[in-house]
């Protein structure tokens, strides 16, 4: 039997592109996969309304989750996903953005990967960007600072195939309501990738400004936050250590009577308190992980429903 397929697209404010997306998902999906296709649209409270019907689907029927609050990219993800697990039969759900960026051909290389690793989300792995130089710059610093914090590599970003058989795991996974591929790397899911060409977008302009970015790439890091913690930690000890052995050095200096008067307890006394300072904080910061940890966590299948207003069908 056929496949069945449900492809969440999150949006806000985003329609024009939306009805631009379909058309290509008629023109580029396979047609095995897109006549048992369902798209369900996951609308973040837009400002603004449709102004115009939705493009011919040529699939099974388009359905429209509205939520009573924009809650924003991630958390919209999670509420389509928490539902669909509940009430839709499906044997792949695709997850993509509404602008165009994520190709709908894609869709066809990760139901391909995914027959041959039925038992791991699939992942659209970028080898080609057509942002800026600005956004590449920044794109490779915050891949090098998650790295460092956390020892884990991230080269992906929303665009993904989750299969029926860890759909129910991935929806009580807390993490992915603060950020969805940062939440599955956490989660130990098994994954694996396939690289794609990043697309441009179908209409309008980008809502991801600088801010919105550091935003999203400070909330992928935070979900690993236990890991980043205690790698601050140890960061901050070999730092302490090399402040001692600066501070030995200083008084070794003054003892042979090399060092200047005044800056030998000038620079000791500074480099201690730097040393006091660093140390306490990350501590610190550690004893609020471990807190954090005890506590009972935000779970996408259980509490999405406080924030759907409806859902409609459109045939």
């Amino acid at each position: 039997m056929p496949e069945n397929f449900v492809i969440i697209i999150p949006q806000f404010n985003d329609w024009e592109a939306l009805n631009l997306l379909i058309k290509k998902i008629n023109a580029d999906l396979n047609a095995s996969i897109l006549e048992n296709t369902t798209l369900f649209i996951v609308d973040d409270c837009s400002s603004k309304d449709r102004t115009q019907p939705f493009a011919g689907f040529g699939g099974k029927e388009i359905k429209v989750l509205r939520l009573y609050r924009n809650l924003g990219h991630q958390k919209a993800i999670a509420i389509g996903l928490s539902y669909v697990a509940e009430h839709m039969a499906t044997d792949k759900v695709i997850v993509m953005d509404a602008d165009g960026e994520d190709a709908p051909a894609d869709i066809n290389l990760l139901a391909e990967r995914s027959l041959q690793e039925p038992g791991k989300i699939i992942f659209a792995e970028r080898n080609k960007r057509t942002e800026n130089l600005l956004f590449r710059s920044f794109y490779v610093i915050y891949k090098m600072l998650f790295k460092l914090l956390t020892g884990k590599v991230i080269t992906f970003g929303n665009f993904s195939l989750v299969p029926q058989n860890r759909l129910q795991n991935l929806v009580r996974v807390s993490e992915i309501w603060n950020n969805y591929p940062g939440g599955i790397i956490k989660s130990r899911i098994p994954y694996d990738s396939v690289l794609t060409n990043r697309a441009k977008r179908l209409a309008g302009e980008s809502k991801m400004n600088f801010v919105s970015l550091v935003l999203h790439g400070l909330s992928a890091i935070s979900v690993l936050v236990d890991t980043t913690a205690v790698r601050i930690l140890i960061f901050s000890i070999f730092m302490s250590g090399v402040a001692i052995a600066f501070i030995i050095f200083i008084i070794f200096l003054k003892l042979i009577g090399n060092a200047t008067p005044g800056w030998a307890s000038t620079l000791g006394s500074t480099l201690m308190i730097l040393m006091l300072q660093s140390f306490l904080i990350s501590l610190f910061l550690v004893f609020m992980v471990l807190q954090y940890r005890s506590q009972q966590h935000f779970i996408p299948a259980v509490h999405y429903r406080d924030f759907v207003e409806k859902v409609d069908t459109f045939s």
